[in-house]
């Protein structure tokens, strides 16, 4: 049992931070088009992906990684790489509730109103970007981090 937990939380985590690089690449990508239907595309299936693998992946992550620690007698919170992983993983999801789904949701709004009324005000597009890569990286950092802590196990 404690193997499968283990595959769930892997492959979890997997698919949580896969996705969340991704769409830092898919976006920078799109943003050298300067292109406000093709950015309002992107940003829509960003947002979208956070629903199919983001969010699910944080599910499998917690629900697995608690479950394999009861499972495999780990103390959560006296087992430092696990108390601190959870410490980076906490970090990452409120710069991502707070911060990067409310930016990306503004820069879908803003590209979108730049497709219909034609006039597309990129450098404004451009510092909400920023500001969203930003807060982006820190959600995808932490858990790297996190990730580090969890394969290499310090004492």
């Amino acid at each position: 049992m404690y193997l499968l937990l283990k595959l769930v939380h892997v492959a979890s985590a997997i698919a949580f931070l896969g996705n969340i690089t991704t769409g830092l690449f898919w976006h920078a990508h799109a943003a050298r088009t300067k292109d406000a239907r093709h950015l309002a595309h992107t940003m829509d299936g960003i947002i979208r992906s956070d629903r199919l693998f983001t969010i699910p992946g944080v599910i499998g992550i917690v629900v697995a990684g608690f479950a394999a620690a009861i499972v495999g007698h780990l103390p959560i919170l006296r087992t430092g790489w696990i108390l601190w992983t959870l410490v980076l993983f906490t970090i990452s999801g409120l710069a991502f509730m707070m911060r990067v789904a409310p930016l990306q949701r503004q820069l879908r709004a803003l590209a979108l109103e730049g497709s219909q009324s034609g006039t597309f005000e990129y450098p404004r597009y451009q510092r909400v970007a920023r500001r969203w890569e930003l807060w982006g990286s820190v959600a995808l950092v932490t858990p790297l981090v996190g990730l580090v802590l969890m394969v290499l196990k310090p004492h």
